[in-house]
């Protein structure tokens, strides 16, 4: 099969090479999917360029990158119901703690880790839903209903911050969100936003109290934690959840403590990555039926061939785009 592979961190055009291995073989409990798509995420890019905190080199010799995609189960491995060859799936965890992933003609993974695909989606939204669409619904949903709640989320024009707008939109909140551009600011009021402000503003925390109803956020779903602490702790409510996903722009941020223990504010960091089992089952309904309602509009950017694997993390790595890139296998 073909496949795109490293053996050593440094910029993709220097270390991504396409090449032919085996094609694998499904052990117990395994699917063998032949991949239609695979997305490159901001994770992906970060672990092949060797950016991951403690991380100094590769963990396996050989590394086929990325975690999501989709395509069509072709074989099963000892213990799976053999009704699911010719099924379509999206893949979650590809190449989390495994060494090969989805920039592959094929992937074999344990059963669970495709989760069937509904004939109202293609193949290159389906490679959204694994690290974009779960991320936005566990840091919209993760701790229950939100329905009448006042949201923000942060970076709205993203791939997850924009998936998490029209989440948060389609479960009854009230949405407010940040992001910068006309472009930007026009695709996070489309995703269901009552109101964007520009994250570049000086008077930005100012502009989020006078918004509308004039309180402060239940929740605010947070893209670049170090940077906006100090800002959201001045918008969030007594009580409130910050859920971060994100800081790259500040990795090791200065908390200003009492302010935000004095509101008995929670903090969650979310890795969807370690989901417990439950939690991700009750995140892969979730976003089912949010699909299955025709809620989510799933963005798609840039579709590139297989071969074109350094390109597509160039375009993520310069961070100019509105929506997902996706290579076809």
């Amino acid at each position: 099969m073909r496949a795109v592979t490293y053996d050593q961190f440094g910029p993709a055009k220097d270390v991504l090479q396409l090449e032919n291995i085996p094609t694998p073989d499904p052990k117990a409990g395994e699917v063998l999917v032949a991949l239609k798509t695979s997305a490159v995420n901001p994770s992906d890019v970060r672990a092949r360029a060797g950016g991951r905190p403690g991380v100094t080199k590769p963990p396996f010799p050989k590394i086929i990158p990325h975690s999501d995609g989709a395509g069509i189960i072709e074989a099963v491995g000892e213990g799976v119901d053999p009704s699911r060859i010719g099924e379509r799936v999206w893949i979650w965890n590809g190449q989390w703690q495994r060494p090969f992933g989805t920039a592959a003609e094929y992937i074999a993974l344990p059963s669970d880790q495709a989760v069937r695909l509904g004939d109202n989606l293609s193949f290159d939204e389906g490679a959204i839903l694994g690290i974009p669409g779960l991320t936005a619904c566990y840091t919209v949903l993760g701790n229950g209903p939100i329905e009448g709640q006042r949201i923000l989320v942060s970076g709205g024009a993203g791939s997850v911050g924009n998936l998490a707008i029209q989440i948060a939109a389609a479960s009854g909140a009230e949405v407010y969100a940040t992001a910068r551009g006309k472009a930007g600011i026009a695709a996070a009021k489309d995703a269901g936003a009552h109101e964007v402000f520009d994250y570049t503003s000086p008077t930005l925390a100012d502009d989020l109290l006078a918004a509308p109803g004039g309180r402060p956020f239940d929740r605010i779903v947070e893209v670049e934690f170090g940077k906006n602490i100090e800002t959201d702790t001045r918008v969030i409510a007594e009580g409130g959840r910050i859920v971060t996903y994100g800081s790259a722009k500040d990795m090791t941020p200065t908390l200003p403590f009492y302010p935000l223990m004095f509101k008995a504010v929670t903090i969650e960091t979310a890795l969807i990555y370690l989901l417990g089992q439950q939690q991700r089952a009750d995140m892969i309904s979730a976003l089912s039926t949010l699909i299955e309602s025709g809620a989510l509009n799933l963005r798609v950017s840039d579709t590139l061939d297989l071969a074109d694997c350094a390109r597509a993390h160039a375009l993520v790595e310069q961070g100019a785009r509105d929506g997902a890139v996706i290579l076809r296998t």
